[in-house]
């Protein structure tokens, strides 16, 4: 049996741990070559692990902080000497930053965070652009956040920075819509991540669904089949999402 990314080569950042940990799995299981991108060594060790367990085939590890937008760059151009194309880019490497009111917060942990929530990505749409457009399907999903648009306190970088993230995501699909290029943003909501933890401490995480579960919803966003662009799927409300002004 052929499974459906089969062939299909897949970058996902922010893959040793979380959401991205789960994705890379499995997309892995759906057939794909996975590069995964994250600054910790070991778990992307332990993510190579688990794909040889799972599939009987290896994952292609870039240990690399998303901050190092050089390094972004020689991963393009590595990747197109290896491979010369890119299927599938999910962007998920992310930061919560400060949990403190704008006022009180120092100007380098707001640049830190808008450095891997919104420049890493900038620096992908520029490096990866040509390789999935040389793809007969290419497709990008990028994780936002319900804090782009609800804005709550006290999370002011990473609300700001997920609602830039979410502007670049949707000016790339106008940009690309009349090209086999597809570009969407998927939101998870509350989950069962180390990083929500960080940020909610008080909250029971076996209340909140997992990574795994999340995962099985933006495998589809990723395949040749999937044709919507500029879209956001909203993971808790199970549903597909147009933007529309401020009412």
């Amino acid at each position: 049996m052929t499974l459906p990314l089969a062939s299909r080569i897949a970058l996902v950042t922010g893959a040793s741990r979380g959401i991205g940990y789960a994705t890379a799995r499995a997309l892995a299981r759906a057939g794909a070559h996975i590069v995964a991108v994250a600054r910790t060594q070991g778990g992307l060790e332990e993510l190579d692990d688990e794909i040889r367990k799972e599939t009987g085939n290896g994952a292609t590890l870039v240990p690399l902080s998303m901050a190092d937008t050089d390094g972004i760059a020689r991963l393009g151009a590595a990747l197109h000497e290896r491979h010369g194309k890119l299927d599938i880019l999910v962007g998920n490497a992310g930061v919560p930053g400060p949990s403190s009111p704008l006022g009180h917060i120092d100007l380098k942990p707001w640049v830190d965070v808008m450095a891997i929530n919104v420049t890493a990505n900038f620096q992908l749409v520029r490096c990866m652009e040509p390789l999935l457009k040389a793809s007969d399907a290419g497709r990008a999903v990028f994780v936002t956040s319900g804090a782009a648009n609800k804005a709550p306190a006290y999370l002011g970088p990473y609300a700001a920075s997920k609602a830039a993230l979410e502007t670049l995501a949707r000016v790339w699909a106008h940009e690309t819509a009349t090209t086999p290029l597809r570009v969407n943003l998927f939101s998870p909501g509350p989950i069962r991540t180390r990083m929500r933890a960080t940020v909610f401490p008080g909250e029971d995480p076996e209340t909140l669904d997992t990574p795994e579960q999340v995962a099985e919803f933006i495998v589809p966003m990723c395949s040749p089949e999937w044709t919507e662009t500029g879209k956001l799927y909203d993971y808790k409300s199970r549903t597909l999402k147009s933007f529309q002004p401020p009412t």
